[in-house]
């Protein structure tokens, strides 16, 4: 079990979410970074769908109550367990008693706590994520709070320490300015509602991530793109990744907590293999999209495929090795 000494912000039990009740009107929730929750997962050995601790603010501070090992592994950030420091995407160990102290992000937004076994809050729809709006999965359907204790599942991963290649550096994409994020989209069913100046400047621009922005969805400024003419469609089916543009023409993009319908038209959707760097792209921050095809987002999702079988590949092998000594 931990014990949750303090938290700031909207830190919540989350794993890689519910993808079976769309037809009831429930959204997948789930980790805005799945690729840090799984590597962390596969850091300790765990399932890849083992709840974790999603951290969007800091500083953060929890209790180990028994010897546990765990990983902290999506932003970089300062850390240390009973004073001593540690670093982002490795397994660490904590004794019985040891305090975990997160202060600091470096870069990035969301940190991910896994521990070995997974959180073993109980499954609600087939996930145990955390879903905000309708108050339910995770701990009491709700934020983590000062005080909180979260069972966990017995110890299954070895005390050893490790660690792993970050993400954000081998999958990092080239030409992106420091404060940008370039993802990749395809086009969605209303682009060609935009005319050839409007979807050019759809490309070109820079967008920046407001303050209003969250697990929902995240609302961009910059230069307003107007339909050729009013676009009125009845509420239909949107799936996280997708880009809409309400009246006032600024794009909202669709994040794991957002509803399952809605009516603003759609002029572009981020690739499945892409929207942990959302995810991970700080308030205040930009974003730039760059336009892809349906076959290079599949090799996308290969390429991503491909560094997560290292990843347990490369565990495995370090595993077999202290085994045989």
């Amino acid at each position: 079990m931990i014990e949750v000494l303090s938290v700031t912000g909207p830190a919540s039990i989350q794993d890689l979410g519910r993808f079976d009740q769309y037809r009831f009107g429930v959204g997948t929730s789930g980790a805005m970074d799945d690729v840090a929750l799984r590597a962390g997962n596969i850091l300790l050995g765990n399932d890849e769908n083992a709840a974790g601790i999603e951290i969007p603010m800091l500083p953060f501070k929890l209790r180990f109550d028994r010897e546990m090992v765990f990983a902290l592994t999506g932003a970089g950030v300062e850390a240390e367990i009973a004073g001593r420091a540690i670093p982002s995407w490795w397994r660490s160990h904590a004794r019985a008693g040891d305090v975990l102290t997160i202060k600091a992000i470096s870069h990035g937004a969301r940190l991910y706590l896994a521990v070995s076994g997974g959180i073993e809050v109980p499954v609600v729809l087939g996930s145990r994520s955390t879903q905000f709006r309708g108050e339910f999965g995770g701990l009491h359907g709700r934020p983590l709070q000062p005080g909180d204790t979260l069972p966990c599942a017995p110890s299954i991963a070895a005390i050893g320490e490790l660690g792993i290649e970050p993400a954000d550096i081998t999958l990092a994409r080239p030409n992106a300015a420091p404060d940008e994020t370039v993802v990749r989209v395809v086009a969605a069913g209303e682009y060609d509602g935009f005319d050839a100046a409007t979807q050019e400047l759809f490309w070109s621009s820079s967008w920046k991530i407001t303050s209003q922005s969250n697990r929902y969805g995240y609302r961009l400024q910059g230069p307003a793109l107007k339909p050729k003419a009013p676009i009125e469609k009845r509420s239909h089916g949107i799936v996280p990744g997708v880009i809409q543009i309400p009246p006032n023409g600024q794009p909202i993009i669709q994040m794991r907590d957002a509803q399952t319908s809605g009516g603003y038209p759609k002029i572009a959707t981020v690739i499945r293999a892409d929207l942990w760097r959302v995810g991970q792209a700080r308030l205040g921050s930009k974003l730039r999209f760059e336009r892809t095809t349906y076959t290079d987002a599949l090799a996308v999702e290969a390429e991503m495929s491909a560094y997560l079988d290292r990843l347990r590949t490369d565990v495995r092998l370090v595993e077999e090795t202290r085994t045989c000594r």
